[in-house]
């Protein structure tokens, strides 16, 4: 999960920063960029509760 967490979040500081060179779709490339390190810092959240509430025996 981490490395999982850690390409989105990268690849979304990437892709925000290129954003602004781009000729075309650079609100496009923004939002998807924001979206991605939204999404890398869900996940292991997301995950670690639920690991936590099905597996306790």
């Amino acid at each position: 999960m981490f490395v999982i967490a850690m390409i989105l979040f990268v690849g979304g500081i990437i892709a925000m920063g290129i954003s602004f060179s781009l000729p075309i779709l650079q609100g496009l490339v923004f939002v998807g960029g924001l979206l991605a390190i939204c999404l890398a810092l869900a996940l292991p959240i997301h995950f670690g509760n639920w690991q936590r509430e099905n597996h306790q025996g």
